[in-house]
C-alpha cells in the first residue's frame, strides 16, 4: 500500500522534479497551454458553481463559498492527478454527476412560486448532515469539482506525463475558472434572467457529461459549448433589456 502511494504521489515531493519544471521554458509553455485548456473545459463548471452560489443570501457568502471551494479544488486536483491513470475506470462518477445536475434543474423549476414571481426558490438548499446552508453549498461545490476534474485531468495527462506540470497548469486554470464563476455570479445579481439561463445550460451540461461515458463515447467540443454559452448569454441579455424597456 505504501509502495503504491509512493509510486502515485512520489513525483510531487521530488525537489529535483520541481526544479526541472520551474527552470524549463518548454515546461512553462506546456503549463500555460494546460491552464488555457483548463479554462475552456471549465466553462460548464463555472456555470454550475455560479448557479449553486445563488442559494446563499448575500454576495459576501457567495464569494466566501467560492473561496473555500477553490482550496478544496486544489486538494482534490492533487489527489486526482495522482490516480489519473486509473480515472478512465471511474465513468460511473459522470453518470452520478449527470443525474445530480438533472436533479438540481428539476428542483429549481418545480419549487412553488410565492407571489407573481418565484421568491427565492434557490435559497431552499438541501442541508447535508445537518450542516448550515453555507457549508452545504461548499460541499456541493466540491462535489462538482470532483466530477468536472476527471475530463480536465485526463486531457492534461495526455499532453504531459509529468504530474507536477499537470498540477501547476491545473492550479492556474482553477484560479481563472473561479474568476469566471465570480463574473457570472455578479451578472446574475444585475440580470436575474441569467439564473434561469444557467439552469437551462445545466441541462445541456448533464447531457454532455452522460454521453461522454465510454459506452456512448460522444462529446460536445469545448469550443462548441463555449459558443452555446455566449449565444445563451446574448439572448438572455436581449430578453432582459427588452423587459426593462417594456416596464
Amino acid at each position: 500500500m505504501l509502495h503504491l502511494i509512493e509510486q502515485l504521489y512520489g513525483p510531487f515531493f521530488s525537489p529535483a522534479n520541481w526544479g526541472q519544471v520551474i527552470t524549463s521554458a518548454n515546461d512553462w509553455i506546456i503549463i500555460l497551454s494546460l491552464a488555457v485548456i483548463e479554462c475552456l473545459l471549465s466553462v460548464d463548471n463555472a456555470v454550475v458553481l455560479a448557479a449553486q452560489t445563488q442559494s446563499l443570501d448575500n454576495l459576501q457568502e457567495r464569494e466566501k463559498s467560492l473561496f473555500y471551494g477553490l482550496w478544496g479544488a486544489y486538494l482534490f486536483r492533487f489527489l486526482i492527478i495522482g490516480v489519473g491513470t486509473y480515472l478512465i475506470g471511474f465513468w460511473e462518477i459522470k453518470v452520478l454527476g449527470a443525474g445530480y445536475l438533472a436533479y438540481l434543474v428539476y428542483r429549481y423549476f418545480t419549487q412553488p412560486a410565492e407571489g407573481a414571481a418565484k421568491s427565492k426558490p434557490q435559497r431552499q438548499t438541501r442541508s447535508f448532515f445537518g450542516l448550515s446552508r453555507f457549508w452545504s453549498v461548499v460541499i456541493q461545490i466540491e462535489m462538482m469539482d470532483i466530477i468536472f476534474s476527471i475530463d480536465s485531468v485526463l486531457t492534461s495527462l495526455a499532453i504531459s506525463d509529468n504530474p507536477v506540470v499537470v498540477l501547476i497548469g491545473g492550479m492556474i486554470g482553477i484560479a481563472c475558472m473561479r474568476g469566471i464563476a465570480e463574473v457570472i455570479m455578479r451578472l446574475m445579481r444585475k440580470i436575474p434572467e441569467l439564473e434561469t439561463m444557467a439552469y437551462c445550460l445545466i441541462v445541456l451540461i448533464a447531457v454532455k457529461l452522460f454521453i461522454s461515458i465510454p459506452a456512448i463515447g460522444w462529446d460536445i467540443p469545448a469550443s462548441a459549448f463555449g459558443l452555446i454559452v455566449v449565444a445563451a448569454v446574448v439572448v438572455t441579455m436581449v430578453i432582459h433589456f427588452w423587459r426593462q424597456r417594456g416596464k
